[in-house]
């Protein structure tokens, strides 16, 4: 029983990350409005979204970032935030024009493609499963769900 109880609170913690994304993106489209461009908007939720995490790590106690840490780090692994940049203009600039379900359903089918590649072929270290024709079957409802979302 608590093991169940665990994961319906992961999976409710991760559905509300989720409707997190959907608010984020409202708000970033209606920031753009009000400053009259994208990236400044895209600036900001960045900077705030970087010092929310910096209020994290120090309300954690986590350690220092030091020098060592980072030399551990391989340079590809440090280039994530240019892919999360990459999500943020782009919703950005297609909030308004195909409103937010669209765009978010979009980037879910994105996601699962590309979640597909990564576990089929093992990249960047995440363990291998293979795209068997169950996963593949999810993949294409999402995409008719964007299909019926556009109706």
């Amino acid at each position: 029983m608590p093991g169940s109880y665990i994961n319906v609170v992961s999976y409710l913690l991760v559905v509300g990350a989720g409707a997190s994304v959907a608010l984020q993106q409202a708000l970033n489209a209606r920031l753009r409005a009000e400053l009259g461009s994208p990236w400044w908007a895209g600036f900001a939720s960045y900077f705030v979204g970087a010092l929310a995490m910096l209020a994290v790590i120090l309300a954690s106690g986590e350690p220092r970032l030091s020098g060592a840490m980072a030399a551990r780090a391989s340079w590809p692994s440090w280039t994530g935030g240019i892919f999360g940049a990459i999500f943020i203009g782009t919703a950005i600039l297609m909030v308004p024009r195909l409103g937010a379900a669209t765009v978010l359903a979009l980037i879910v089918v994105g996601q699962m493609l590309g979640s597909l590649a990564f576990d089929h072929f093992g990249l960047l270290g995440v363990p291998q499963h293979p795209a068997d024709l169950t996963r593949l079957a999810g993949a294409a409802l999402l995409i008719l769900g964007v299909v019926l979302i556009r109706f």
